[in-house]
């Protein structure tokens, strides 16, 4: 080695060389592989339950898929190939002894966020300064998944700072989409998306406080359920700003967190192939106490539903929609009204504002307390230049940019947040906080009570998918999903359809249509815009499905209609690993 190596460069390359090593399993290949990836978690349990399979067939087939996964995208952290067949072996043992299963998820191969404790293993999230610190205690979670009869395989990767709806650190590297590698998998639950897009894992755990659970489901063609604050417990999760109000956070990351920041929370919840594999994952987690002491005391309850649905859509918010989210939600739209639901279009109560709310708490201090913590000695990802330069501008500089930009150039959208990004004395951010409650009153004013909905459909953001590398030059298409955490709202994540260069293409309504953002001039206008049907050929296209705060199982209840809805086009467990 170099005398003159950086700390972080060698202890990041020990790293990675051990996970390395730990991938090099001797397991024997396995009969009929496909046929234990294509099957759901309640398919896995059934089949074990009637003697048919054995947790550790089960368990060796999707540690190899894992493997594959690993190769393809570079999704994996922590691996527990080990302890996971050892633990298939136990199951084994037990089952044969008494015929009675461990729980609901006896023998499923379950992957874990790398940011959630699992003892013995390190819970780095992409920080060197973390690196050789095992977790002593599981967190709240796994100790949950583990007593249902989960077996844990392994962890996955997460952005620095996981702040960022793409998935690259020093540490471990990038992650990339398993549709294109071109294209980022998303973040900062970004590890998990592309594992299970590629059946490397059957159900997977993430966290999502502006987008992170949602971002990645929707760019990998997978299912994901952002429940609302204090239904799931986030305690044993890493950082020493680890567990905030309301097991709290701010955007994609600060869930790695701020010592008492309550300004928006950041929750965990399920990712998986299906919405039955999500439903399974709810039921036994919603309510159930842990070490969280702001858990409200709601166990999973049965969705009254009514026979026919009322729901809300919209195509543009902040940003107008691309023409293959538009084609998304309408063809959402059309399945549901054709099984008798009905579909009214709404409009989102100035966006702009929640997003300025958003900006404007997250960014209190400057970003700096989730700097030091999720940065430390290493070298800044090129995704976080805006986040960490812009809020630490002096505010006179700071304030004479967003009037020129919206003076001169006209993006009053960029020039308010701009306007509201940076440190704030605690007076303002009260203020702020203040907006915040006063712009849940009035979504919820002027979208529910006024429309009478029972959902939401809405796009995830303007973009179907997103080139890697680009974060930093469009972080403001984060407003779709931060809204909803903005105003606490429980929202799913529904793959419709992939993208088609054809029905999908640039007309004169993107191209030509008169606008004053930045943003989205970059997006459809010009001679190459960010925007190319084309490149993005056969990639996912998903949706949110949004409900009422505390209504997570009506959630999933309407996230399962609409699944139903549109029938089959390619997506569950053996689509993408399967296919021939």
């Amino acid at each position: 080695m170099w005398p003159f190596t950086p700390q972080w460069q060698v202890l990041s390359e020990a790293k990675r060389a051990h996970r390395d090593n730990a991938l090099l399993t001797t397991l024997q290949s396995v009969e009929n592989k496909q046929e234990f990836l294509r099957a759901t978690t309640s398919q896995i349990v059934a089949n074990i339950d009637s003697g048919k399979w054995t947790a550790s067939q089960v368990v060796a087939a999707f540690i190899s898929q894992a493997i594959v996964a690993q190769k393809q995208t570079n999704c994996l952290t922590e691996i527990l190939f080990e302890d996971a067949l050892e633990q298939a072996q136990l199951l084994d043992a037990e089952f044969a002894a008494t015929k009675q299963l461990r729980g609901p998820l006896h023998g499923v191969p379950v992957s874990i966020k790398d940011q959630f404790h699992i003892a013995g293993y390190d819970s780095s999230i992409g920080n060197s300064d973390r690196l050789n610190k095992p977790a002593s205690q599981d967190a709240d979670l796994v100790a949950l998944l583990k007593s249902a009869g989960a077996i844990i395989i392994v962890k996955t990767n997460v952005p620095q700072t996981m702040f960022s709806f793409e998935c690259c650190n020093p540490v471990w590297g990038r992650t990339t989409n398993p549709y294109n590698s071109n294209y980022t998998c998303g973040g900062s639950s970004g590890g998990e998306a592309a594992l299970l897009a590629l059946d490397g894992s059957a159900l997977g755990v993430g966290s999502d406080i502006g987008g992170s659970l949602r971002y990645p489901a929707a760019f990998c063609g997978i299912y994901a359920l952002k429940p609302g604050p204090s239904r799931i417990s986030y305690a044993g999760t890493a950082g020493k700003f680890s567990q905030l109000h309301c097991d709290a956070a701010v955007y994609i990351l600060l869930q790695v967190t701020v010592p008492g920041y309550n300004g928006v929370a950041s929750v965990a919840g399920p990712m998986a192939r299906t919405i039955d594999d999500l439903e399974i994952f709810c039921r036994l987690a919603l309510g159930v106490p842990g070490r969280s002491l702001d858990l409200a005391p709601l166990l999973y309850r049965e969705p009254k539903m009514p026979s026919r649905l009322r729901f809300g859509y919209y195509t543009d918010a902040y940003y107008k929609g691309s023409p293959a989210v538009k084609r998304a939600v309408m063809e959402t739209v059309v399945a549901l009204r054709a099984q008798g639901h009905e579909c009214v279009e709404i409009e989102v109560p100035t966006p702009s504002e929640a997003f300025d709310v958003y900006v404007a708490i997250s960014s209190a201090d400057g970003y700096r307390t989730l700097l030091e913590g999720g940065v430390g000695n290493d070298p800044l990802d090129s995704s976080l230049l805006v986040i960490a330069n812009g809020p630490n501008f002096p505010r006179f500089l700071r304030n004479f940019v967003a009037w020129a930009m919206g003076f001169f150039l006209g993006d009053t959208k960029l020039s308010s947040a701009i306007y509201s990004a940076g440190t704030k004395p605690v007076a303002e951010l009260w203020k702020w906080l203040d907006r915040r409650d006063k712009y849940n009153t009035k979504f919820y004013a002027e979208v529910w009570d006024k429309h009478q909905l029972d959902g939401i459909i809405a796009p995830v953001q303007p973009m179907p998918q997103i080139v890697n590398d680009t974060f930093r030059k469009l972080f403001s298409l984060a407003s779709g999903s931060t809204l909803y955490n903005v105003v606490n709202s429980p929202a799913g994540c529904v793959p419709v359809t992939k993208v088609d260069a054809a029905k999908d293409a640039l007309t004169e309504e993107w191209t030509k249509a008169p606008t004053t953002s930045l943003v989205q001039r970059s997006l459809y206008q010009g001679r190459s815009p960010m925007y190319d049907p084309v490149k993005m050929a056969g990639m996912p296209i998903s949706i949110q499905v949004v409900g009422r705060k505390w209504e997570e199982e009506k959630v999933l209840a309407m996230m399962r209609v609409v699944d139903e809805a549109l029938g089959p086009r390619g997506f569950g467990p053996g689509s993408l690993s399967c296919r021939d």
